[in-house]
């Protein structure tokens, strides 16, 4: 009896150990590896046999995305690094613009939020307004029309997100609620720069504290991202940016990717709720392909994810700043860098076709060669319209009244690239000045 009873205390001892430890170098229900996340620097890596991937044609794969274009590729399997390009040693660490990819980012911060019951997704964003800012129409646009990109604000990608760029913009969160609406809201799909910005200031003033900070607190400090890491642009009024210039290393991005994989669980304490997740990562169904500023695989979306199962998601941002994430495989596919003018627009599909043929566990289907789309011409409306750039200089039917070079809403406005540490402009981070933001 004595035995069994030591035996059962020694049994229950380790199992507690081996929880408390977590699944590092453990084997998955299907026999795969599985690795554990890690808040440090050095995640666990595994060989691609060990996860189910043939290695031979895992390296085809990162060989072909490894071209001057990409400083950063990196690919990993539940949890493991499996892969990566030749640059990511030196390139992994420096703070580079996720351009578009802040969108998913803000989509992340949002659930935390409304987890917290401190953001509800179908409120009136006048709700979190202060009382005056905006008139009736825009004060009625909700959280969901924000998420989903169906606000009806008109829109100009090229004109509203070029005075970013050179930190002209008085105060985004005005220059949003100066857009004319031309839609119903929830009717249209439009990818508005500005309602990105609006949304990042309502989740502001529904959590009561900067967004900056309690992302860093919520959602970047679990995942052990340190203020030092990045720079979050800001407004001249002090308004983070949400459409863009969240700069950030590549090997944070990854853990941002690693955080959906798991879907939002990290070490065992959950960040961003599973209820929360399956809406954002479901087809907002005015367009199928889009949750709440996250690309998804919804209807006839293939061509966006050739050869991957339906749960497959994309944060993904200008000039090829991607995280393709696939929770079902364990799988996620970062990658960083310029696309150059000319740069072959079949390069994602030609990656994912290789690397899903060197899958074994399971096995996928052949996607097929790329199928060239229609061009998107650059002249359209949607692209370009002077009024939404002349709104940072206080002119024209879109300046929001009160705002201009010199002050917004009755406050000064800091000088342009006030804010900027030493070694950051635009693209990205760089030197050794111990204020430049990245990872040493």
């Amino acid at each position: 009896m004595a035995r069994i009873v030591t035996g059962l205390i020694v049994a229950t001892m380790a199992i507690a150990v081996a929880l408390i430890a977590g699944p590092v170098g453990s084997a998955a229900p299907d026999g795969l590896r599985q690795c554990a996340v890690s808040d440090g620097r050095t995640p666990e890596t595994a060989t691609p046999e060990e996860v189910g991937v043939d290695s031979a044609g895992l390296r085809r794969a990162v060989d072909f995305a490894s071209d001057p274009t990409r400083f950063t590729v990196q690919v990993y399997r539940n949890n493991c690094l499996i892969g990566g390009g030749p640059n990511n040693q030196h390139m992994g660490g420096v703070a580079w613009n996720l351009w578009s990819g802040t969108k998913s980012v803000v989509s992340m911060v949002a659930g935390v939020a409304v987890d917290e019951h401190k953001l509800r997704v179908d409120d009136p964003i006048g709700n979190y307004l202060p009382a005056g800012l905006g008139d009736d129409e825009h004060r009625a646009i909700t959280v969901r029309s924000l998420l989903t990109e169906t606000s009806g604000m008109e829109i100009a990608i090229a004109s509203e997100g070029v005075t970013g760029l050179v930190r002209l913009d008085p105060n985004v969160v005005a220059q949003a609620l100066a857009m004319p609406i031309l839609h119903p809201q929830g009717q249209t799909w439009q990818y508005s720069q500005r309602a990105v910005d609006l949304l990042v200031y309502v989740i502001q003033q529904a959590v009561g504290e900067d967004f900056q900070a309690y992302a860093q607190r919520k959602l970047f400090d679990p995942l052990g991202i340190r203020t030092t890491d990045y720079l979050w642009a800001r407004d001249r009024s002090g308004n983070t940016y949400g459409h863009a210039h969240l700069v950030l290393p590549p090997d944070d991005y990854v853990k941002l990717g690693l955080l959906l994989v798991n879907r939002g669980n990290w070490q065992g304490r959950r960040l961003i709720s599973t209820d929360y997740l399956t809406e954002a990562t479901t087809p907002a169904g005015v367009n199928p392909c889009y949750g709440f500023l996250i690309t998804v695989n919804g209807p006839d979306c293939e061509d966006l994810f050739p050869g991957l199962p339906k749960d497959a998601i994309e944060m993904s941002g200008m000039l090829r700043q991607d995280n393709y994430i696939v929770p079902s495989l364990g799988l996620l596919v970062s990658w960083t860098g310029v696309t150059v003018p000319g740069g072959a627009v079949s390069f994602p599909h030609d990656f994912l076709r290789a690397l899903t043929g060197a899958f074994r566990d399971p096995a996928l289907p052949d996607p097929g060669p790329y199928v060239e789309r229609p061009d998107t011409d650059l002249t359209d409306p949607m692209f370009v319209n002077p009024d939404a750039t002349l709104a940072a200089l206080g002119l024209g039917p879109m300046a929001y009244p009160g705002c201009g070079l010199a002050q917004c809403l009755g406050k000064p406005l800091y000088p342009p690239f006030g804010s900027w540490p030493p070694g950051c402009f635009i693209l990205g981070c760089a030197g050794a000045d111990p204020a430049t933001p990245g990872i040493r």
